[in-house]
C-alpha cells in the first residue's frame, strides 16, 4: 500500500497491528523504516518530537508513531490473558559508525553516547549477539520512557537536509516469554529466540524460580497445560528506526559528519546486498558485512515477520533517492524464505511507502 503525505498516523499502524497479534502468537516480528535523510523516518516511527521528547509521551493524539502505538497496543494485548505478568524485557542500542551502543547501559560516560557493546562471534561456526542491558517495564507508559531516555543519548546533528538529523540506527528490542507444546507443528524449536543468549537480571532469576515453583505458566499456556508438558520461548519484537541514505553534495556535510554519512550510506548498502543475496538465493549471505545486518540477521532472513515502511520524498531533486528505496522495497518483496516462527506457512514479505508532507 502506498499512503500519501496527508494520510494519519493510525492508517499506517493499522498495517502494524496485526504483528502485535503474530508476536503473542509466538513470532518473531521485525518493523523497520527506511528512507532518504529527512523523508519522516522517525517521525512514522516515534511521531513527532521536541528537544526534551515531551512529545513521546502517551497521549490521546493521533500523532503518535509507530512504537508508541505499538506499545500500548501490546500491554492491551497482554492484559487480555489474565493472570499473566504483563512485564516484558526492553532493550535500546544504536548502531553509529559501524559500532554498537548500548543506550540503557548504567555505565555511561558524558563523553560518549554509550556504552560500547561489540557483536563476538561464536563457536562452532553459529553466531552470538552481545549482551545489551535489559529492563523490566509493566506498561507502555514504562516502555515509553525508557525510549525517552535511549532517545537523548542517541546521536543528531543538523545538516543542509534536517535540522535534527539521526546519525545512528536505532534498535528498540521487546522480549517477552511464551509457551509452546514440544509436539506442536511448524518450525524447530532451535530456530526460536532459545537459541541465543539473554539477559537476566536477578530480579528475573528470582521471579523465574517462583513462577517454575508455582506452577505459574508463561504465556500463551493453557488452564490444563504443566511446565512438563511446555517448552518455553522468548517472541521477540524489533522496532527500527534506520538512519538515511544521504548525499553529502545535499547535506552539506563536512569533517566528522561526512564520516557519519559514509558509515550510514555502507551499512544501508549492506543491508540491500543482504536482501539481494537472499533473493537470489545464495549459498553466502554477507550479513558480517555490517554491524547493522549483523544484529538483524534473525529479522531478515530468519523466522520474524518483516514489515518495512519505505519512507520517500515526492520532489523532484530527491528522485534518485526515491528511486533507490522503492528499488530496496522491491528486493525486500521478492524475498522468499522458509519456515517462519513457531508455526504455519511462511509468512509474506511486505513492504509499505509513506511519503513526507
Amino acid at each position: 500500500r502506498v499512503y500519501g503525505p496527508a494520510e494519519p498516523q493510525d492508517a499506517v499502524f493499522a498495517d502494524v497491528r496485526p504483528l502485535l497479534t503474530s508476536l503473542l502468537d509466538g513470532y518473531n516480528v521485525c518493523i523497520m523504516a527506511y528512507g532518504q535523510t529527512g523523508s519522516g523516518k522517525s517521525y512514522t516511527m516515534l511521531g513527532p518530537q521536541s528537544k526534551n521528547h515531551e512529545a513521546l509521551l502517551l497521549e490521546t493524539r493521533g500523532d503518535l508513531g509507530v512504537i508508541p502505538k505499538a506499545a500500548e497496543e501490546l500491554f492491551r494485548l497482554i492484559s487480555e490473558n489474565p493472570p499473566q505478568s504483563p512485564e516484558v524485557e526492553v532493550s535500546i542500542v544504536e548502531v553509529y559508525n559501524n559500532e554498537v551502543f548500548d543506550l540503557l547501559a548504567k555505565d555511561i560516560s558524558p563523553a560518549v553516547p554509550g556504552a560500547k557493546r561489540d557483536v563476538i562471534a561464536a563457536k562452532e561456526g553459529k553466531k552470538e549477539l552481545f549482551l545489551p542491558t535489559s529492563e523490566l517495564v509493566n506498561s507502555a507508559a514504562e516502555f515509553m520512557r525508557l525510549v525517552e531516555a535511549g532517545l537523548q543519548l542517541r546521536v543528531k546533528h543538523p545538516t543542509l537536509v534536517h535540522a535534527d538529523s539521526s546519525r545512528s540506527h536505532l534498535i528498540i528490542t521487546v522480549t517477552l516469554p511464551m509457551a509452546t507444546s514440544p509436539d506442536s507443528s511448524g518450525c524447530p524449536s532451535d530456530h526460536t529466540l532459545d537459541s541465543m543468549p539473554t539477559c537476566h537480571s536477578p530480579r528475573r532469576m528470582v521471579r523465574e524460580k517462583q513462577r517454575a515453583s508455582s506452577l505459574d505458566l508463561p504465556l500463551g499456556a493453557g488452564p490444563g497445560d504443566s511446565l512438563a508438558h511446555l517448552q518455553q520461548v522468548r517472541a521477540r519484537l524489533q522496532l527500527v528506526d534506520l538512519a538515511g541514505s544521504e548525499c553529502a553534495g545535499m547535506s552539506g556535510v563536512t569533517g566528522p559528519a561526512l564520516r557519519e554519512a559514509s558509515w550510514i550510506n555502507r551499512s544501508l548498502a549492506a543491508l540491500g546486498d543482504v536482501l539481494g543475496a537472499l533473493w537470489e538465493g545464495r549459498g553466502h549471505i554477507p550479513y558480517r558485512n555490517s554491524k547493522l545486518t549483523h544484529l538483524l540477521q534473525d529479522a531478515i532472513g530468519g523466522d520474524a515477520k518483516l514489515l518495512v515502511v519505505l519512507c520517500v520524498s515526492p520532489c523532484q531533486e530527491h528522485l534518485v533517492a526515491t528511486l533507490q528505496s522503492l528499488s530496496f522495497g522491491a528486493r525486500a518483496r521478492q524475498v522468499q524464505r522458509g519456515c517462519v516462527g513457531r508455526r504455519g506457512p511462511p509468512a509474506a514479505r511486505k513492504h509499505t511507502i509513506r511519503q513526507p508532507s
